[in-house]
């Protein structure tokens, strides 16, 4: 996903709680024959096509050769084959690491009772690979148990696994891990990079090979990073991931994506290119046109709505924009994808942010003004679409799910608090520097640093005046227990008044979401990053500890002695209360550090 410069204000984190002016004309359509020419200038409309793909399914297709390849006969248009019948690719997003593993089934077959055909979904290395060298794929990140499901419900799968994906993830579904080392370029041929990536894939397409479409699996393509276009630093860097796939055993088709204007520096050669947009307009696939003029057009990532930042208001899109877009894709037979079908969640801390200009960060939810909601509800973007894809198809489309039932919990005011302070000793072993390191540089994780949360920094100081630091994205800055001010990108100093005695200087500074989209991936450090000076000298000997708000930290919460929640308090803490959720009330924390 692309994140364009619009800015807003940024609150504060509060995350772990966990015109379309057509019809197309399409002057956009570059002529590639004559009688295309008159459609793009509305003097011929093509006969509304009808569609029978009920012999083009995973469940129907045994005999496997060819898969998803292209083809053009005649005059007539390019357009896209599988295993030899002409197809259209009518797709829509699901991310599995975005939805709960309990709601993939209904979530995909509400992908299927609408119409489509396919579900693409990103593979995030940032979720798979938390630690360099630990891999993880189970539960909800259990890639190929959401894969083969597709298949067993009867879609097609593309598969877009990076390494770099943006979604909208923190640093664009790149490990931390890789900021450790300033000489290591991201989304380049760097040898610290490449080598990195090498081992991810050792581990990932292995586990991809059996799912493709000649295996008898339902993956019909395979993306080659994504929207590389608007990043472009290495020319090498694309043609190396083209050859990493090939050498590792992908056979099915490879496809890149790009922004409208970034498709010349996006593609490479001997791989489809495909476009993302949010409207067609003149000139939309000239870029297009010029990498590749016998191929068939494939909107990869038609954005149906949008994603919502801190301070933003709640983006939406108008359902008949949608209704009218996809009605012309399929009327010019245009392969097309929708972003999203289904957003789903940015559980924990892996929202990524923007910066044009000022840094913020991605909401929890990825509802996006999906065709489902975050909670899988349908929408009027989702029966018009029900009702356009039935109109195309030759037969009936399967029946639509129920849908789901959801639960009304009481309010719940916590019963018991815990200042940061007294849960310090709960947390592992922290770290003694001699000067300040940032997150990802911290040698916990077994050398892999810290991703995401807080960190904070303690130094016993005997005299005031100005605080210098660079804390990133905000630091709240302590006197024992009293705050004095804040940090961040806008303010990098504060007074700090005389001391009568020795006090201890600390610093929690809170990671808001990595920036996911630009250059700026390559700067994203986390915590305090330089030195710390009061009037100009620099303080060494800190005490620091890692605040990742990980689970087994929270188990050893339970044994901490607990207060009673007084009328007020200020400062950071952890709030504890009961959900009466059925018959079996949960404890449940609330992680609110103010």
């Amino acid at each position: 996903m692309r994140s364009p410069p619009l800015l807003s204000p940024r609150l504060s984190w509060r995350r772990m709680v966990g015109v379309f002016f057509l019809p197309f004309i399409l002057p956009a359509f570059a002529p590639r024959f004559k009688h295309e020419e008159s459609l793009m200038l509305g003097t011929a409309h093509p006969p509304q096509p009808r569609f029978n793909w009920s012999h083009l399914t995973p469940l129907e297709l045994k005999n496997r050769s060819v898969g998803l390849g292209t083809a053009s006969t005649g005059r007539g248009k390019p357009h896209f084959t599988l295993e030899g019948h002409r197809f259209l690719i009518c797709g829509g997003s699901i991310h599995y690491f975005r939805v709960p593993r309990a709601y993939w089934r209904d979530r995909l077959l509400k992908l299927k009772a609408c119409g489509f055909n396919t579900v693409t979904t990103y593979v995030p290395w940032n979720l798979h690979e938390p630690e360099r060298g630990k891999f993880d794929f189970s539960g909800n990140l259990d890639l190929e148990a959401f894969v083969l499901m597709a298949a067993e419900i009867g879609l097609w799968v593309i598969l877009r696994p990076g390494p770099y994906i943006c979604s909208e993830m923190d640093l664009g579904g790149l490990p931390s891990w890789l900021l450790q080392d300033p000489r290591l370029l991201l989304r380049t041929t760097n040898k610290g990079f490449t080598e990195a990536v090498e081992k991810y894939f050792d581990h990932l397409i292995p586990r991809v090979i059996p799912l493709q479409y000649r295996q008898g699996g339902p993956v019909i393509a395979v993306q080659v990073e994504n929207e590389y276009g608007s990043f472009n630093k290495d020319k090498t860097y694309m043609p190396y991931l083209h050859k990493a796939l090939l050498r590792r055993g992908i056979v099915e088709l490879l496809l890149t994506s790009d922004g409208e204007k970034n498709v010349l520096s996006g593609h490479t050669k001997g791989v489809l290119a495909a476009i993302n947009l949010q409207k067609v307009q003149r000139n939309t696939f000239n870029q297009l046109h010029k990498v590749q003029r016998d191929k068939p057009l494939l909107v990869m990532e038609y954005w149906v709505g949008w994603f919502d930042r801190w301070g933003d208001k709640h983006h939406v899109k108008d359902a008949k924009e949608v209704e009218r877009a996809v009605s012309e894709f399929i009327k010019y037979e245009i392969s097309f994808n929708v972003y999203m079908f289904h957003g789903g969640t940015n559980f924990g801390f892996m929202n990524g942010a923007t910066n044009f200009g000022k840094h913020t960060g991605i909401v929890t939810s990825y509802d996006y003004d999906a065709v489902l909601t975050e909670a899988g509800d349908y929408t009027e973007k989702y029966f018009k679409l029900q009702k356009l894809l039935e109109s195309v198809s030759a037969t009936p489309l399967p029946q639509v799910p129920k849908l789901t039932p959801k639960a009304v919990y009481p309010p719940m005011r916590p019963s018991s608090y815990l200042p940061l302070w007294d849960a310090l000793s709960y947390l592992n072993e922290p770290v003694r520097s001699h000067q300040p390191v940032n997150m990802e540089n911290l040698p916990i994780n077994n050398g892999s640093g810290q991703s995401y949360g807080f960190i904070l920094y303690e130094k016993s100081i005997c005299s005031g005046g100005r605080l210098c630091a660079h804390a990133h994205d905000m630091a709240q800055v302590f006197l024992d227990e009293t705050m004095i001010g804040i940090l961040n990108e806008n303010n990098q100093d504060l007074h700090i008044p005389e001391l009568r005695d020795c006090r201890y200087l600390r610093i929690l500074v809170e990671n808001q979401g990595r920036v996911n989209f630009s250059w700026q991936i390559q700067n994203e450090q986390k915590g305090i990053t330089g030195s710390v000076s009061i009037n100009n000298s620099s303080l060494e000997g800190f005490t620091i500890y890692s605040l990742e708000m990980k689970m087994s930290f929270f188990e050893r919460l339970r044994s901490a002695t607990w207060k009673p929640v007084p009328d007020s308090h200020q400062g950071p803490a952890f709030y504890r209360g009961t959900l009466k959720a059925g018959p079996s009330p949960k404890d449940t924390f609330l992680s609110l550090l103010f």
